[in-house]
């Protein structure tokens, strides 16, 4: 078997004396979509935030293409390929929609001279509705929008792996719809996405694997037609629509 792209090995991580996270393990292997699914509260914006550097882990290890990165500081895992898309609006408010992607060309340690233009032409083409709002001012667009953009950004930056919390978290069903098809085309273009989402039959239908969370632990894994028969799934998020 090859390197995974990322693996969490026994990860365990605490706040205040308070475990919020035991013994966690999982697999994505390059240009896999897996999905952490769980109710609020189960861990699941934690193992992100762990992963990425926020939350320094108590126990475990996190390898990502076979390198240890669980003692590495922030900057440098954005670095190395990984892009976090945290829950609510992951964007510069105050600067054009222009300005947002092309910071993201800074963000993957390129020199943005003579590249923006490339970096802008790239976003719309996989995101056609940020196209005419170029020049809006980022932090007027619609949630729906500045998500989009969110996204955007993290799509130009070229990351190995994407991680997506929850950002279709206070949308219309008909934004989110439209939101989801700009995830299915970049998980199509082969990024590797982790995906948490609290529309769990979207998420399923994207993943290739998934990993259903409970009160920090692992309760369930499997591909999503085993997590969608199985009673863990439904159990963890007591009645939520799946």
């Amino acid at each position: 078997m090859s390197t995974p792209l990322l693996e969490l090995d026994g990860l365990s991580v605490s706040y205040g004396g308070m475990r919020a996270l035991s013994d966690v393990s999982l697999l994505i292997p390059e240009g896999g979509v897996v999905a952490l699914l769980g109710a609020n509260g189960a861990g699941k914006t934690t193992t992100l935030r762990t992963i990425s550097g926020l939350v320094r882990a108590e126990a475990g290890k996190i390898r990502f293409r076979g390198r240890s990165v669980e003692r590495t500081a922030p900057h440098r895992i954005s670095a190395m390929g990984i892009m976090h898309v945290p829950e609510g609006r992951g964007i510069f408010r105050s600067l054009t929609v222009a300005e947002n992607l092309e910071m993201a060309e800074y963000g993957r340690g390129r020199a943005a001279k003579g590249t923006s233009g490339d970096v802008i032409e790239q976003a719309v083409e996989q995101f056609p509705a940020l196209g005419d709002r170029l020049k809006q001012t980022a932090g007027t667009l619609s949630g729906g929008e500045q998500q989009m953009l969110a996204l955007a950004r993290a799509f130009v930056a070229q990351p190995k792996l994407l991680m997506l919390d929850e950002i279709s978290m206070g949308l219309a069903p008909k934004i989110t719809e439209q939101l989801f098809e700009a995830i299915r085309a970049v998980a199509a273009s082969g990024v590797g996405m982790l995906l948490i989402e609290q529309y769990v039959d979207a998420a399923l239908s994207i993943a290739d694997f998934g990993y259903v969370l409970e009160k920090g632990r692992i309760v369930d894994l499997g591909d999503p037609g085993d997590l969608r028969s199985g009673d863990a799934l439904a159990t963890a998020y007591l009645g939520a629509k799946l």
